[in-house]
């Protein structure tokens, strides 16, 4: 019998957003104790996974709260996988934006690694086989964002999971930005590595809860009607929805080496649309995502994104000279993103007001990369074909208010925390 459920591997269905026992920090600021749903199994010694043949898709984020990783300890718990699976960045997470680490004997714990970046289901699926797998699990902390690519390394994986019979298992952890759903959504002529499926901008699921959706909206029409045959989710204990990720008491591990902070992750739903444009994201600086700017920008940017009074945030203009990335050492001007109410901050229309911003003090410095990349990003031609034609900031955002609700109703019955 096909089933789908969110589980424990108990009897009775775990309540998802149980209470959560508070932790203090040093400074006296009270934090929610969330437990991930690798450290739940860890805690019974992975035992669910007694007799299985089990491949692990991961990076360096599928840890333990002991920092300890889910790979190791199994290994130490005398159940290793049968192989691990590498998203973008690599298993162990060196490779920058757009490269992977390869496949490979991992040294440490001698398990085959496979180079899964950008392969396609088929390929995947056949990589499953010839690990000889019969259960694939997920654990990467995913930042929020629909063009952060290991969701769709999730996807591809489910596909290749239906492919090969497979069960597949989601060690669910927080959504660090929340789960408020926020911006466009992916016209489907648009599909890329960035966003493979109709999801807006910012989804506001965790992994868990969009590997629900996928299977249910998305998988029958890629596999010619099928489902997973078996779809569990190992759920984070002590998380709401409207919990960001400095309250949750867990670490940040770098998702990806320029991810470096909560903070980041938090802008990089907006921001991360500056990759599509000529000016710099910050890559090569210690904040990207956060710092934005080119060469010949200067105060005025700072001064008018200000005068705006976007809801949770204030821009400090900003000098700087890129280590990698565009404009290496040059001195580039810019503004520096400082979220003051991050509870009321909305990534995407405040990026949307930078752009719109930017191109009108500086029709020199402004402009899209010549790919029209930011289509891709944004999920469509909309958003730079508004801007291009002088369109304001509430007119843009304005266009995808409906598709939006439509997404937010149809998300509503994959969700899991409250």
């Amino acid at each position: 019998m096909v089933t789908r459920r969110v589980f424990l591997a108990t009897p009775a269905v775990v309540a998802a957003a149980a209470p959560a026992a508070a932790a203090q920090d040093a400074d006296g600021q009270h934090h929610e104790r969330v437990t991930t749903g690798a450290d739940r199994l860890a805690e019974r010694g992975w035992r669910e996974f007694d007799g299985r043949k089990v491949g692990v898709l991961t990076n360096p984020t599928g840890v333990l709260r002991d920092k300890t990783h889910i790979v190791d300890s199994l290994v130490a718990a005398g159940k290793p996988p049968v192989a691990v699976f590498g998203p973008e960045h690599g298993f162990r997470g060196t490779a920058q934006a757009g490269g992977s680490e390869g496949s490979y004997t991992d040294p440490r714990t001698h398990v085959p690694v496979y180079d899964a970046y950008a392969v396609t289901s088929a390929k995947l699926a056949d990589m499953f086989g010839k690990s000889g797998l019969d259960t694939v699990v997920f654990d990467i902390a995913d930042v929020g964002s629909r063009f952060y690519t290991y969701i769709w390394s999730m996807y591809t994986a489910m596909v290749a999971a239906v492919t090969v019979g497979a069960r597949f298992v989601v060690l669910d952890r927080p959504n660090p930005v929340g789960g408020k759903a926020f911006g466009p959504l992916l016209d489907p002529a648009y599909a890329s590595g960035v966003g493979l499926k109709p999801i807006v901008q910012q989804h506001g699921m965790t992994a868990g809860e969009l590997a629900r959706f996928f299977d249910a909206e998305f998988l029958p029409a890629d596999t010619g009607g099928r489902r997973l045959s078996k779809l569990d989710v190992i759920t984070v204990a002590g998380w709401n929805r409207d919990t960001l990720f400095g309250r949750t008491g867990l670490d940040w591990i770098l998702p990806s080496p320029n991810m470096p902070t909560p903070q980041a992750a938090l802008v990089y739903p907006g921001t991360g649309m500056f990759e599509g444009t000529v000016l710099s994201e910050g890559r090569g600086t210690t904040r990207p995502f956060e710092i934005i700017g080119a060469p010949d920008i200067d105060w005025r940017w700072a001064d008018d994104l200000n005068a705006a009074h976007l809801p949770g945030v204030r821009f400090r203009e900003t000098y700087f000279a890129p280590t990698f990335s565009k404009f290496v050492g040059k001195t580039c001007g810019g503004v520096q993103v400082h979220l003051t109410d991050e509870p009321s901050y909305d990534p995407i229309t405040t990026a949307v007001a930078m752009l719109v911003t930017a191109k009108r003090l500086y029709p020199a410095v402004f402009g899209w990369r010549p790919d029209n990349y930011v289509d891709k990003l944004s999920g469509s031609a909309r958003l730079r074909t508004m801007i291009d034609m002088g369109a304001g900031v509430a007119d843009v955002v304005g266009a995808w208010q409906d598709e939006l609700s439509k997404f937010r109703r149809l998300r509503q019955q994959y969700l899991i925390y409250r």
